[in-house]
């Protein structure tokens, strides 16, 4: 019997790496007849060294990634995957990538884009994507290639 996944998730965040996780993710959950769950974390962190933080960037960051979203699902939907939902959550992408949203949702793929980093910020800061890979309880998929499997020009030197 063939492995069906019922609920996938993309991070997603606006980045070109992101976009290529999502192409796919849309043809895998039409595939699987899943459901298409777009996940998007505010990082906070960013906002902890403004120290006149009063809570507008972080609406401003909200708005800006309920538009993203809003682009993603009707994209999705124009694509023929019905079932799309999103979420945006607000800490460290990390942890809840790996682990919260994937517990509170049911989520049995996640699929996220190779990060853009190179070898020295991976050493210091760590991508999403590796602590994903390593802390995830269900299967994951990193993308790096497009709808062709080839690895897009603006990639190739990263």
């Amino acid at each position: 019997m063939l492995q069906n996944y019922r609920k996938i998730m993309v991070a997603v965040d606006g980045s070109a790496e992101a976009e290529l996780a999502f192409q796919k993710a849309m043809n895998v959950a039409m595939r699987n007849d899943a459901e298409l769950l777009l996940a998007h974390v505010i990082d906070t962190r960013a906002f902890q060294s403004v120290s006149s933080f009063d809570g507008v960037l972080a609406e401003q960051a909200t708005e800006m990634a309920k538009q993203t979203l809003e682009g993603y699902k009707k994209q999705a939907k124009e694509h023929g995957c019905e079932k799309v939902s999103s979420i945006i959550e607000y800490g460290s992408p990390k942890p809840w990538i790996a682990k919260q949203i994937p517990e509170d949702q049911g989520v049995d793929l996640i699929m996220l884009g190779a990060t853009g980093l190179n070898a020295v910020e991976r050493l210091f800061i760590g991508s999403v994507s590796e602590y994903v890979i390593r802390h995830a309880a269900c299967d994951v998929l990193v993308v790096r290639t497009d709808l062709e499997n080839k690895v897009p020009v603006d990639q190739e030197d990263k």
